[in-house]
């Protein structure tokens, strides 16, 4: 393996190295986080109208304007905002139908908030391989999966090792590349199942122009300091269903029934609206979404040109017939290389490089191993293979 000057890179610490001044000179020493939010447009303009106001809390116009905005931006008839992604998610789950004990088809490749939802909602995750190409779910192989792991049973569809039903499908779009969402969804329909896409990291990613979290019954957005764009801590979900929709919104306002004076409330509900004060950050931050989509963009074929020769691999690029908002850079190691992918990641961190791996597969972590799995080779293969790279659309 040669490294850009020719020269050998045959150990570990020589392929750390190189990793480490690769991203250096990408970054010019202006690492910061792993994907620090970028603040350039009326944050500050638009929070202080709401101390000004004292419209603070889950009430206030700015909930309402973001809900709208967004809805027009993603090209949803209906948007609910909410105050994280995983309480959109079980929300969600709750809305759709999902009772407790039925089991939730879940991609072993996500960040655990997926699977957490999933068990909020009284659920049980039941694991799937992904696509080497999306890195999520592939709809060729989940059909051939279900058809072999399910039987039906009067309408529906039971685990034939456990016996319990199978209702739910949960697919998630990984580092904001879109999975292939349009086929899950036809295999959904084949198997009677609902289908929520866990979009939160893929705000601004088109598949076949049509935005991520509106191929399923519900899709969801996180609006975490880390995502493409923030609101502190948020998140959102869209439907085309206005019935959901509404059951939705009611649900998130702890399912009080609208009236002058009186607290009455008709079913188990949640306190998950979005403050106005997030929502305000979050107008700021979606007005300068298209520049900060073009900025990751930029960051990605700097990515491409750095790693290019170097033969450590390959960055993580948009998948045929989609556009992705690029949220997280990847570089997906060589196989050769891939046994120093610890050694990569300290030395970066001990050179105050952020990185960090893959999550570790969620069909390994203590609360789900005994939860419902396929063999996911491709997971694990791209657990012990990625390195994200820091992200941040300031960088670009």
């Amino acid at each position: 393996m040669l490294s850009r000057n020719g020269n050998s890179v045959s150990t570990g610490a020589s392929v750390a190295e190189t990793l480490a001044a690769t991203l250096h000179s990408v970054l010019g020493g202006e690492s910061g986080g792993l994907h620090e939010p970028l603040f350039g447009g009326k944050e500050k303009e638009y929070v202080t109208q709401c101390i000004e106001t004292g419209y603070v809390s889950s009430v206030g116009p700015f909930v309402d304007r973001f809900e709208a905005e967004l809805a027009a931006y993603v090209g949803a008839p209906h948007a609910i905002a909410v105050v994280n992604g995983t309480s959109g998610l079980h929300l969600a789950l709750v809305a759709v139908g999902v009772q407790p004990g039925d089991e939730v088809i879940v991609p072993a490749l996500s960040f655990v908030a997926t699977a957490s939802a999933v068990r909020l909602s009284g659920g049980i995750p039941h694991f799937v391989d992904v696509s080497p190409d999306t890195w999520g779910i592939d709809a060729n192989y989940l059909r051939d999966y279900l058809r072999a792991a399910l039987i039906p049973s009067g309408n529906s569809w039971i685990n034939k090792i456990t016996g319990r039903p199978v209702t739910a499908i949960v697919a998630m779009h990984t580092l904001g590349h879109p999975c292939d969402s349009a086929g899950i969804a036809v295999v959904a329909g084949e198997f009677s199942l609902k289908f929520v896409e866990d979009a939160a990291e893929s705000l601004g990613s088109f598949s076949r122009d049509l935005h991520t979290g509106l191929a399923g019954d519900v899709g969801v957005f996180s609006f975490n300091g880390n995502k493409t764009i923030t609101t502190g801590g948020g998140g959102a979900i869209v439907t085309r269903d206005a019935s959901l929709a509404a059951r939705m919104k009611h649900l998130s306002t702890t399912a009080k029934v609208p009236h002058r004076f009186e607290f009455d409330h008709d079913l188990v509900g949640y306190n998950y609206r979005m403050p106005n004060i997030n929502a305000a950050l979050g107008v700021a931050q979606l007005e300068q979404l298209p520049d900060f989509i073009l900025r990751q963009r930029a960051l990605y074929s700097k990515y491409e040109g750095a790693f290019e020769d170097l033969g450590l691999g390959d960055v993580r690029s948009e998948s045929p017939g989609t556009a992705s908002n690029y949220w997280l850079q990847a570089l997906l190691l060589t196989p050769e290389v891939a046994n120093n992918r610890d050694q990569m990641l300290s030395v970066c961190l001990d050179e105050g490089v952020p990185v960090r791996p893959l999550w570790k597969p969620l069909n390994t972590l203590s609360p789900y191993r005994d939860c419902p799995s396929d063999d996911t080779p491709v997971v694990n293969d791209l657990y012990a293979r990625v390195i994200c790279l820091p992200s941040s659309a300031s960088l670009a």
